[in-house]
């Protein structure tokens, strides 16, 4: 992929406004693919999508879906009706939740005619760190957790993963080439730490065989938004992913 492809910005803002403005920035300077959140898809709907795509973007529905099969499935379906180019959801919600919703996605665009939105399925979120399994009573370490979750999600037929970028590593050599690995918590060496646990630089996440980094903060916060968004994709334009 070139790296236009591989950079997905996280519109982590409250209003309509200011998401369409970064989209407007953002697409110039060689942007593409735009990440809605809980918080922005709460506050805006639907209609912001729309905006997205009408300025030149691609949407990665980031609302990590949770809850029982049909629900999800029925969801999934919805966003598939939206138009977006992602979506995920927590694969701990169980193979039956998963396939489910995977039938449900390709149904739905068999049935408009559309390419189907990717789907995949949130690991352990960065945020999260040993500590914080251990409270959930699970007595894994975290890299096998993250592992075994991501094999699960292979197994089901969902098109990828959502990891830290500590783990792209081992979950590129367990689970092979094609199976997509979306990478949050990224952080260019500048950055200070903040609620995120498990972080690590543009660069890094690619050669670890992260397909797609998303990058919110560092971006959307910066004086220059343009300039930011650029600068990282200049650092990952030499990036080989570790085989």
């Amino acid at each position: 992929m070139k790296p236009s492809e591989r950079l997905i910005v996280a519109l982590d803002v409250q209003g309509p406004e200011e998401a369409l403005g970064l989209v407007k920035t953002l697409v110039p300077a060689g942007v593409s693919r735009f990440k809605v959140g809980l918080e922005l898809f709460t506050s805006c709907g639907s209609s912001v999508l729309e905006g997205i795509r009408r300025a030149g973007g691609e949407v990665f529905l980031d609302l990590k879906l949770h809850d029982i099969p049909n629900t999800v499935a029925r969801a999934a379906a919805a966003a598939t009706r939206l138009g977006v180019w992602m979506m995920n959801l927590h694969i701990q919600g169980g193979s039956s939740m998963m396939r489910q919703a995977l039938i449900s996605v390709r149904e739905e665009a068999k049935k408009r005619r559309i390419q189907p939105p990717l789907l995949v399925g949130v690991t352990v979120l960065t945020s999260m760190a040993e500590k914080d399994l251990m409270d959930l009573g699970l007595r894994k370490t975290l890299k096998d957790q993250v592992l075994d979750l991501a094999k699960l999600a292979k197994s089901v037929g969902l098109d990828g993963i959502v990891a830290s970028p500590r783990e792209a590593k081992v979950i590129r050599w367990a689970c092979g080439e094609g199976f997509l690995i979306v990478t949050p918590g990224i952080r260019p060496k500048e950055s200070t730490e903040d609620d995120q646990q498990r972080t690590a630089t543009p660069s890094e996440a690619i050669q670890a065989g992260a397909d797609y980094i998303v990058v919110g903060r560092p971006i959307i916060s910066n004086a220059d938004p343009a300039g930011a968004a650029k600068a990282i994709l200049t650092e990952i334009s030499p990036c080989d992913p570790v085989k």
